[in-house]
């Protein structure tokens, strides 16, 4: 075991967790105060009164606009908190505006986050909760959040898509809600309204007079009582914050139980080792060959493991197994130099031929035996050069990147290490939907590893200034690749890819399992419908 690879660790989840603990701040100690001063609870706190206390609970997108809009004075956590969690023993999905970053306005990555919400709950078919408390779309930035397909407007198209579903919705106006965003609460099944802070109306009363001369009070305009007792608008008229919240609780017991996919599960068993060992066991800067096995057994229940074509196409490890109890299939980067049957030495980290057919074949087979994915990403790519492509290395990672896209069981994807080019695709990236997809805080995620790319980079822009008839000296071009070099392993970092939330978030390694977990107990909410098809193939 290693102390140096634990020593890596220690300090990358020191810094994972003081990013966190910045983000969890939202918009400063200032605006915190001035919410409570109002009687108002924050967006975290209001969550955690919500859900059950002292059970599990994975938060997606924590890190959502980290190191963004920084001229707009940040953004932190996207405006929004949401959490998958519990409320007496239901899973649920809960989206809560956060009123201390520029009261609750929707920047673009809030957008992005409320989207990706909605859509864990759609695919899950798992109750959405919304805690309104927002001033509506950021001004300054709304022609890159009003108009797209994947802008403001999708909020609305799948409230009325989840309410067809028959997908619970359940909206608490507990601040502003204006404008547009007045629609979210009222698409929903059921709406409640904080009396004195909650308020819903299409124009504030600076614009009712501005627009028709009209003067009137927001709270007479759109307050608790009006849209309680006048307008029937909203359905219940809560007292405070904490009471609202219990309200909510009350209704999410009374829902029927829910239809299963009907995934195997048995009683859980602890992994053969330790999650600690995951430290030890990962090269720290993922920076030489490891076995991929070791790390399963820290993952998976032990003696659950049932390795599938273990001695063919070994740069990919293919396990059946089971994780909390949960039946999975595995499809895991081999990092450790092997030979093939020729006695032919294969790079760790690289998909070539024969391991591309394999997971194909894995693949097909657990979505025959609707068995759950679990993709462990620690991949460089696929094999290059002229042997690689006479025998046929893009038709077989074609293979593999149809039977991904085409799967109907839930997939799941841990970035552990590499996440390079169209090795993510096929290991299941963002692009293929998995139901969650996290990253460790070791992962790099990019076309191609920060020394190619570099080069590459530093290559096309030394021919431009030829070109030009500026060729550089020695000194300007090692300059120039230093800032690129560093410029491209701050693109490649986790938390870059969080804050743009290509993935839903950075974990602590001994926390896979409980992800994984929490994540196939949500998928089991959506019996699958569907029947798997791969389509067309060059075999």
């Amino acid at each position: 075991m290693s102390t140096k690879n634990k020593a890596y660790f220690d300090e990358l989840l020191h810094q994972l967790q003081k990013m966190e603990d910045k983000m969890a701040v939202g918009g400063g100690a200032k605006a915190l105060t001035r919410l409570k001063e109002k009687g108002k609870m924050s967006a975290r706190e209001r969550i955690a009164a919500l859900l059950d206390p002292g059970t599990a609970s994975v938060e997606i997108g924590a890190l959502a606009g980290w190191g963004m809009y920084e001229e707009e004075g940040g953004c932190p956590s996207g405006g929004v908190v949401v959490v998958l969690g519990y409320i007496h023993g239901r899973l649920v999905v809960v989206v809560a505006n956060d009123a201390t970053v520029k009261a609750g306005a929707w920047f673009p990555i809030t957008g992005k986050k409320n989207l990706r919400a909605q859509e864990i709950a759609m695919e899950n078919r798992l109750p959405i909760i919304y805690l309104v408390d927002s001033a509506g779309i950021y001004l300054p930035l709304q022609n890159e959040i009003f108009a797209d397909k994947e802008h403001f407007g999708r909020i609305f198209r799948n409230n009325a898509r989840m309410s067809s579903m028959g997908i619970v919705q359940i909206a608490a106006v507990m601040g502003s809600c204006v404008a547009g965003g007045a629609y979210l609460p009222i698409m929903s099944d059921e709406a409640l309204i904080v009396e004195e802070s909650g308020s819903i109306f299409l124009a504030g009363s600076y614009l009712v007079k501005a627009a028709i001369g009209e003067e009137v009070d927001n709270e007479k305009l759109g307050g608790a009582s009006t849209h309680c007792e006048i307008s029937g608008v909203t359905d219940h008229k809560m007292p405070n914050d904490s009471a609202c919240l219990e309200r909510i609780r009350l209704l999410v017991s009374q829902l029927a139980e829910p239809q299963r996919a009907g995934f195997d599960r048995i009683p859980s068993v602890d992994p053969a080792r330790p999650a600690t060992e995951l430290y030890e066991l990962f090269p720290a800067g993922n920076a030489r060959p490891y076995d991929v096995l070791p790390l399963l057994e820290c993952l998976v229940d032990q003696g659950s493991m049932v390795p599938y074509k273990e001695l063919y196409g070994q740069s990919i490890c293919c396990v059946y197994a089971r994780v909390d109890g949960w039946a999975v299939g595995i499809v895991a980067n081999q990092r450790k130099v092997v030979k093939n049957a020729q006695g032919e030495m294969q790079f760790g980290g690289v998909i070539y031929s024969d391991s591309a057919d394999k997971a194909t074949r894995f693949i097909a087979n657990c979505n025959q035996r609707r068995i759950p994915l679990v993709f462990l990403q620690d991949v460089t790519g696929f094999m290059v050069g002229s042997r690689s492509e006479h025998g046929g290395i893009i038709k077989d990672g074609a293979k593999m990147v149809n039977a991904v896209a085409n799967s109907v069981v839930p997939k799941f994807t841990i970035i552990t290490g590499h996440s390079y080019g169209a090795g993510n695709y096929a290991m299941c990236g963002k692009a293929y939907d998995p139901r969650l997809i996290v990253a460790w805080p070791s992962a790099e995620i990019a076309v191609m590893g920060g020394e190619q790319a570099s080069k590459v980079l530093l290559q096309i822009q030394t021919s431009a200034a030829k070109a030009a008839g500026k060729a550089m000296d020695p000194a300007t071009e090692q300059s120039l690749l230093k800032d690129i070099q560093a410029n491209y392993k701050a693109q490649t970092h986790p938390q870059y890819a969080a804050a743009r939330l290509w993935v839903d978030g950075i974990i602590d390694p001994v926390r896979t399992r409980q992800v994984i977990s929490i994540g196939i107990e949500a998928a089991n909410h959506a019996p699958i419908t569907d029947s798997f098809n791969m389509g067309v193939l060059q075999v």
